[in-house]
């Protein structure tokens, strides 16, 4: 069964609770949003593989470790995967982006598929699926089968705030992807809303309604 990693740093914890805030602004919402996945981007990329590398300091020659192959891969679930490329991307400059469309049919509660873009040489990155709300499962399940169907094998899935029932799908669907969670609230509600939640991420990332 996957890796459930869920982050209890004061810094991340202090910064979700802003978020949640109805009254916090987009501006503000989109620089937590960019600032917690930096943060948590150092855990989610703890285990890159190292090379050793040979350099010359202004003293002498040594050899170094440096990240190896061709490190790893962004792919936001659009659109609000979107708000946590830029926090990856500080940490790892040379990381290539791919993107996914999925949306939640707000009838069925089912994701529906439009858009899958992956870097040319994916099967050879690790992957890491981003998306800041993990409700029912059903987008990041999706989104996986897409990235595993172009023969991606090294993938993690990281979120900003996630409901029990969407971490259990997930597993279930996926037992080798990695999670990666900032916090774990209690539930979804009758509309498969997180609870106590933050509302609409996308909406709020991007000011609209």
């Amino acid at each position: 069964m996957s890796k459930v990693v869920i982050f209890d740093h004061p810094l991340i914890t202090h910064k979700v609770s802003i978020m949640r805030d109805k009254n916090t602004v987009s501006k503000d919402f989109r620089q937590l949003l960019q600032e917690i996945s930096l943060l948590m981007g150092y855990e989610v990329t703890r285990d890159l593989p190292l090379t050793d590398v040979e350099i010359e300091t202004p003293i002498c020659k040594t050899t170094q470790k440096m990240l190896a192959g061709r490190s790893i891969g962004v792919v936001p679930i659009l659109r609000a995967g979107l708000g946590m490329v830029d926090g990856i991307l500080t940490l790892v400059p040379t990381a290539k982006v791919g993107h996914i469309g999925c949306y939640r049919d707000h009838k069925t509660a089912q994701p529906v598929e439009y858009y899958c873009k992956l870097p040319a040489d994916a099967e050879e990155r690790e992957i890491i699926v981003v998306d800041p709300m993990l409700a029912t499962g059903g987008s990041a399940i999706m989104a996986i089968n897409f990235i595993k169907a172009k023969g991606v094998k090294n993938i993690k899935f990281m979120c900003l705030i996630a409901a029990p029932e969407g971490v259990k799908a997930l597993q279930e669907a996926h037992p080798d992807v990695d999670i990666y969670i900032a916090a774990m609230d209690e539930r979804l509600n009758e509309n498969k809303y997180i609870v106590p939640g933050l509302g609409d991420a996308g909406d709020r990332i991007f000011g609209t309604k």
